[in-house]
């Protein structure tokens, strides 16, 4: 049951393409490799995050700082070592001021999460299960969708554009798309949403998501927009920008009856508890790679089932399939149905995910139940 070793591989790849959505854009694709080995030959193991800015920092707080800590301490213990790698008396350049700390917080965060994700595949392992049985298991298949939307590359149609995604993401599988809005203009934008539904007809799942893109007002005046249009969007994700991240949602909150899905940013469960108090959010879209791992992942789960808020996940399936299919109150799984935006999710796993008629199925193997191809981890790493 004791750990007797730590490891954390950073990797990164290049991608094909520029992707941009609302407010960013994306041309590489990183991730970190972490393994726990245990006494008895067991190693939990998994990959998550995509952090290009701190990656390096985050690898070595996982393996000059945690790694000690973790080094003899028996895995089933969760919530004891989850305290003590949260309450790490480590300063990465601390101020004592809040905003400027987040910074440093999320490099901690973010190494917790790889730590606590990779000990609940090894506890699934020592027990003989699935991680999702071991959280409450609802379902054995969780339905998916995909992530796109993006805006096209000069000189192509948007409408085309995301009319042509619509009919790939659906031979591809997913029952749905979350594309992306806030780069355009307002009338531009409602356009593209219009376009997606009509190519994905009324049964096609479709959501937005401005990236934290407009002020309160422009948020209420695209919802509004939707629905007079009756665009039937299942939710609007991350719409207001940084600075006004419970009022600002509130106010859209009480002007549109669209679902808000906010939380993908998220580092810690005491924030996702005011979104839910002061921002009127109605799903968490929380990522366990970024937010203190699976057990804090559950902990808001948990929290958000009394709220009557529901749950999804940012990105990482490899994970979130567990998680979305441990809660009755979970939504989809998402990927990247374009494999120029993820060619680790179709490179990196072995045999995984297994897509059919809109559903991911859920690993049955013990752990995460994703095996990690050694030639992929090599080909990438950049440690």
């Amino acid at each position: 049951m004791k750990i007797v070793h730590v490891e954390a591989i950073a990797l990164d790849m290049n991608l094909s393409q520029v992707f941009k959505g609302g407010t960013y854009q994306v041309s590489t694709r990183p991730t970190i490799i972490t393994r726990v080995h245990l006494e008895n030959g067991l190693i939990g193991e998994t990959y998550g995050g995509d952090e290009f800015h701190t990656q390096r920092e985050i690898v070595r707080v996982i393996r000059e700082h945690m790694a000690p800590l973790l080094i003899g301490q028996d895995v089933r213990d969760f919530q004891r070592l989850w305290d003590a790698m949260f309450n790490i008396d480590l300063d990465l350049g601390n101020r004592g001021l809040h905003q400027l700390d987040m910074h440093p917080r999320g490099i901690l965060m973010q190494a917790l999460s790889c730590l606590d994700n990779a000990m609940w595949d090894a506890r699934g392992k020592l027990y003989g299960v699935p991680v999702y049985k071991l959280l409450g298991g609802v379902r054995d298949r969780v339905p998916v969708i995909s992530i796109g939307g993006y805006y096209p590359k000069d000189g192509k149609d948007p409408l085309d554009a995301i009319a042509e995604e619509v009919d790939m993401v659906r031979a591809a599988g997913c029952i749905g798309i979350k594309m992306k809005v806030g780069r355009a203009s307002l009338d531009e934008d409602l356009a593209r949403v219009r376009a997606a539904r009509k190519a994905g007809g009324p049964d096609f799942v479709i959501t937005v998501d401005a990236n934290q893109g407009w002020d309160p007002l422009d948020a209420v005046k695209f919802c509004v927009e939707m629905e007079r249009a009756d665009l039937g969007v299942r939710w609007m994700e991350e719409p207001i920008k940084w600075y006004d991240q419970t009022d600002g949602l509130m106010l859209l909150a009480t002007k549109t009856s669209i679902p808000i899905n906010v939380g993908q940013g998220e580092i810690s469960g005491r924030a996702c508890r005011d979104l839910i108090t002061k921002g009127g959010v109605s799903i968490l879209n929380l990522d366990c790679t970024l937010c203190g791992g699976v057990t804090e992942w559950q902990r808001v789960a948990d929290m958000a089932r009394f709220m009557n808020v529901e749950m999804a996940h940012h990105e990482e399936p490899q994970v979130a399939i567990h998680l979305i299919a441990a809660n009755p109150h979970g939504l989809f799984v998402e990927i990247f149905a374009n494999k120029q935006r993820d060619p680790l999710l179709w490179e990196l796993p072995d045999g995984f995910p297994k897509i059919k008629n809109g559903y991911m199925e859920v690993p049955q193997e013990p752990g995460l139940g994703v095996r990690l191809r050694e030639d992929v981890i090599e080909r990438y790493r950049v440690d």
